[in-house]
Formats: C-alpha cells, sequence, structure tokens
C-alpha cells in the first residue's frame, strides 16, 4: 500500500567563515542528512576599520542541504549546538521551504507540500544574480535601504540576454549571486533599492526574487 502522507520538505542554507564547510557537511551527516552542496563566497560588513584595512571582504562557504522538516528542525538544533550559530561571527542558518524535488531518492516530488506563512516568517530571503562585478552595486544599494550585509557567491548563467559572442563562439559571461537576509518590515524597500539601481527590470541586467525564511539562527538586529 503505498502511504499518502505529505511530506514538508525544506532546504537548509548555513553561513560560515572559509574552512568549516566540510567540517559542517560532515556533521550534518552524521546527524541523519545524506548529503549537501558547499559553495564558495564572499561576506560583506559595513565596517570603516576593517574597510581601511582592506579586510572587508571576508571568505565564506555556503552549506546547502535538503531535508524533511522534522529532520531539518532537528539536525539544525545540533548543529547550532555544534557550532554556535549564536555567537557572533559563529555563521548563520536558515530554513526554507520547497514545493518541487527532482533529482534525488529521497522523495517524491508529488509527495511534497508547498508551505506558506509557517514558522516565525521574521525574515526573507532576497536572492539577486547579476553579471560578476555588480554584486557590490547591490550590497550598496541593499545597504542605503537598511539591510546590514550580504553573502556574494560565483557563478556562470547562458541566459539569451547574457550570451556574447568572440570569433562566433558564444560566451558564458561570470554571474555573481547576492544573498540578502532581511528583516520582513525592510524588505520592500531593500529590493526597490536594487531594482532601481542595478535597472533589474531591463533585459539582461540581473534576476531577483524572494523567498520565505521558517526559521533563522544566527540573526542579531
Amino acid at each position: 500500500m503505498i502511504s499518502s502522507e505529505i511530506i514538508v520538505v525544506e532546504q537548509i542554507c548555513i553561513v560560515v567563515n572559509f574552512g568549516l564547510g566540510s567540517k559542517l557537511l560532515q556533521a550534518a551527516k552524521n546527524h541523519g542528512i545524506p548529503g549537501g552542496t558547499v559553495l564558495l563566497g564572499k561576506g560583506t560588513v559595513n565596517n570603516r576599520i576593517l574597510d581601511f584595512l582592506g579586510l572587508s571582504d571576508i571568505r565564506k562557504e555556503i552549506i546547502l542541504m535538503v531535508a524533511n522538516k522534522k529532520a531539518a528542525d532537528r539536525v539544525l538544533e545540533k548543529l547550532n549546538e555544534e557550532f554556535k550559530f549564536e555567537k557572533p561571527n559563529h555563521g548563520i542558518a536558515f530554513t526554507t521551504s520547497v514545493c518541487s524535488l527532482v533529482g534525488t531518492r529521497s522523495y517524491k516530488s508529488d509527495n511534497l507540500k508547498e508551505r506558506r506563512g509557517v514558522g516565525n516568517n521574521m525574515y526573507h530571503v532576497i536572492t539577486a544574480i547579476v553579471d560578476r562585478g555588480k554584486a557590490e552595486y547591490v550590497i550598496d544599494a541593499a545597504t542605503k535601504a537598511g539591510s546590514t550585509g550580504g553573502t556574494i557567491i560565483n557563478a556562470r548563467g547562458s541566459g539569451i540576454h547574457e550570451t556574447s559572442k568572440l570569433f562566433s563562439m558564444d560566451i558564458e559571461p561570470e554571474k555573481e549571486i547576492v544573498l540578502i537576509l532581511s528583516e520582513r518590515e525592510k524588505t520592500e524597500a531593500i529590493v526597490t533599492s536594487i531594482r532601481e539601481q542595478l535597472k533589474i527590470d531591463e533585459p539582461g541586467n540581473g534576476i531577483l526574487y524572494i523567498q520565505d525564511v521558517n526559521k533563522t539562527y544566527g540573526l542579531y538586529k
């Protein structure tokens, strides 16, 4: 008999200092999450002393994992106990809802349930994908609207508006992905500032989307 239980699945995103990604991923595996992905990025902080010393860009590792909600909650509690996200500069962690999942045997996509308005919902995660070199403009625009910083990840894109040609060969330009955690009441102002400064609404200038955050660790007002 096939079970009719609806599985609620969440994505776990953890941002830690460079060098901790593999250790954290192994700890997650020890607690029952079978695997994940570690990405390299850099964090931005608004600190004049660090800016003067050239240390304002700090290398980060971003760990992405998917698990059912019960497992995600349990594992995050365990990871928080071990890595102390509640302490300053020890990392941040948050979960977002997954409404469909393809490419893993752990779940079937038709058994997943989209969740809206669940959890504390005090935060949004704003994701902006722009051409390389423009991520800092995204951070600047967000900071002017009240953001305290973000995480920048290098990537590549091949959209029809972004592809250029050299000697009749298509060139896929490098992209930058910017992750910004925003208090809900600040999201609209931050998004508006980014849209205006980067002209996101014009073709080829980037993509921006917003997700609800269900649970957070390591965030401070």
